[in-house]
């Protein structure tokens, strides 16, 4: 497990540091808040939820993951799946569970209500990411549990899973500038900066489409996918209608979110 928390803080670390200076190089969008302050409470969120999280759940998942395996519970272990075919079905079925559970939270009221923590942000970068709010956290790994168990996920599938899920959750919310060549020919497969973008429009519209992390096909077959954003990327507007002053961007502020509504 050791092992497993550096692989996972080194992806993180490495992949933060290339987005964070690819955005400074060549970034999309011009940023409205002072990068620091943002960062810092940013970060900051993320730091509280790493810390909090192992100390309310017995249970993780590359670790609920063993147990299901040495237990046997699960449709693939029921069905003797192949290891390999474990990982492939795994990976998808997984990112699949993400994208319906991220719609879940659009559509929901009482969720939605934790989730627009991670939209109230004014800009758009490679922190956004990870900022969400713990409660939000919590719920989501308790959905990932329910899934490895009931399919029976392997630990390696899982543990594979969460370093893309947290990479390409980075990568997606940058603001860094791909061609439209480029672009248009890694979104037929992954979620890229531009796709995501249009999720973090002010326009509700915009904000309920595009809801893929990792595989972009499931916006495609689930009929939720907008290609650009209607006023253009760089004069769209981020963020949601409620939480638009500067001070609601610390990391008190985002705590209390979910609980009021002014």
């Amino acid at each position: 497990m050791s092992q497993q928390s550096l692989i996972r803080i080194s992806v993180f670390t490495l992949v933060l540091v290339i987005m964070a200076v690819w955005e400074i190089k060549r970034p999309k969008k011009r940023l409205n808040q002072p990068k620091l302050y943002r960062w810092t409470n940013n970060l900051g969120l993320v730091f509280l939820n790493s810390f909090l999280l192992p100390f309310t759940l017995p249970f993780l998942a590359v670790g609920f993951a063993y147990l299901v395996q040495n237990n046997q519970l699960g449709l693939f272990h029921w069905l003797n799946v192949p290891t390999w075919l474990n990982l492939v079905c795994g990976l998808l079925l997984l990112d699949m569970a993400i994208y319906w559970q991220h719609r879940l939270f659009h559509k929901i009221p009482l969720l939605w209500r934790l989730h627009r923590v991670h939209h109230a942000d004014q800009d758009i970068d490679v922190t956004t990411g990870s900022r969400f709010h713990f409660i939000e956290i919590w719920l989501s790994m308790l959905i990932k549990l329910a899934a490895i168990a009931a399919l029976g996920i392997s630990p390696l599938a899982v543990f594979v899973f969460e370093v893309i899920l947290n990479a390409s959750s980075m990568f997606n919310h940058s603001n860094i500038a791909l061609s439209h060549r480029i672009d248009d020919r890694l979104r037929k497969w992954i979620v890229t900066p531009d796709m995501h973008r249009v999720h973090h429009s002010i326009h509700r519209n915009e904000t309920d489409s595009n809801y893929g992390f990792c595989l972009s096909i499931w916006d495609r077959w689930f009929g939720s996918y907008i290609s650009q954003p209607k006023d253009g990327h760089e004069k769209m507007a981020i963020g949601i209608n409620l939480f638009r002053s500067a001070k609601e961007q610390s990391l008190l502020k985002m705590i209390s979110q979910p609980f009021r509504n002014k």
